[in-house]
């Protein structure tokens, strides 16, 4: 295999799968642990035959501070209780948005895109606000199913990508496979009738995307092109965020999908950041959107160590 980057992603998987697999044991993050370990292996696979699309070189997270956001956030561990933690951070990052007079789209579920803040309210770039938030979000609370009144740990994963143009990323279309379905849902005219939904696979990497939410297919394909550049873009900036200082490597961690970046704690009433060191006490506020300190708080730390 001649492409250095695909060796040393090999290699770092590699390492990820051997630190999950001695947390596999662990009582809170055993069942993430396990997750992980399962979609490295399927990472691993796919990566010891492909090869990365080339994208446009110098391009790094600051080019994309005002492309749209793309958020995608999935319960881990915890079962039931990590899902509903997964809806209340969607929520919470909507509400925010919301009051910032961002554009909103729901993209597919567990999936929005954010762009085009009114500056007036919000004097930030979609991308440039959301992109730290990718990684583990853990929550320690009382279920509302747990009648014994325990707190429980769970967890949710956040993914943050910018939208990034044709240009700026190569796709060949002998290397797309396009899949059409009836999109499920509770009825209507265009439900199960026609091939609405698209499963998009880039087959060099193993990337597959799916999307149903449009009622048309061509919105559908458009959407599916984009999450695809997306996600190849995700793959050239871990390689770049691997290549940065100790510095900033020691203070805000890798930036991986995988990395532990926030707790939520309901008793303490307490938000901490694990990567910066810092913790706010207005839990409550947080959940209903009220973000607007902590991302300022976020961008100006991680500015200075860029």
């Amino acid at each position: 295999m001649d492409n250095p980057y695909i060796v040393s992603e090999i290699t770092r998987i590699e390492k990820e799968i051997n630190a999950n697999e001695a947390l596999i044991n662990d009582p809170d993050l055993g069942a993430l642990a396990k997750q992980e370990v399962d979609k490295l292996q399927k990472q691993l696979e796919s990566l010891q035959t492909s090869q990365i699309p080339k994208t446009e070189e110098a391009e790094d997270s600051e080019n994309f501070n005002d492309s749209p956001a793309i958020v995608e956030i999935r319960g881990a561990a915890g079962g039931d209780e990590s899902k509903i933690f997964a809806n209340d951070l969607l929520r919470m990052y909507t509400r925010f948005a919301q009051e910032k007079g961002f554009t909103i789209e729901n993209i597919d579920d567990g999936v929005v895109k954010f762009s085009r803040p009114n500056r007036a309210l919000w004097d930030h770039g979609a991308f440039e606000t959301f992109q730290y938030e990718s990684g583990v979000h853990r929550v320690q609370r009382v279920p509302v199913t747990e009648a014994q009144g325990r707190i429980q740990t769970s967890t949710a994963t956040v993914a943050v990508l910018p939208e990034v143009k044709p240009t700026q990323v190569e796709l060949l279309d002998s290397d797309l496979d396009w899949q059409f379905t009836r999109a499920g849902g509770p009825g209507g005219q265009n439900v199960n009738k026609v091939n609405t939904a698209v499963r998009l696979t880039h087959k060099p990497t193993g990337i597959t995307v799916f999307v149903h939410e449009e009622r048309y297919q061509a919105r559908n394909k458009e959407i599916a092109l984009n999450m695809i550049r997306s996600k190849i873009w995700q793959l050239q900036e871990e390689k770049r965020l691997s290549a940065l200082s100790d510095k900033r490597s020691q203070a805000v961690g890798s930036g991986m999908r995988a990395e532990k970046v926030k707790t939520y704690n309901f008793p303490q009433n307490r938000l901490t950041d694990h990567r910066l060191g810092k913790s706010w006490h207005n839990l409550k506020e947080i959940m209903e959107g009220d973000l607007g300190n902590v991302f300022e708080f976020t961008i100006a730390e991680f500015a200075t160590l860029e």
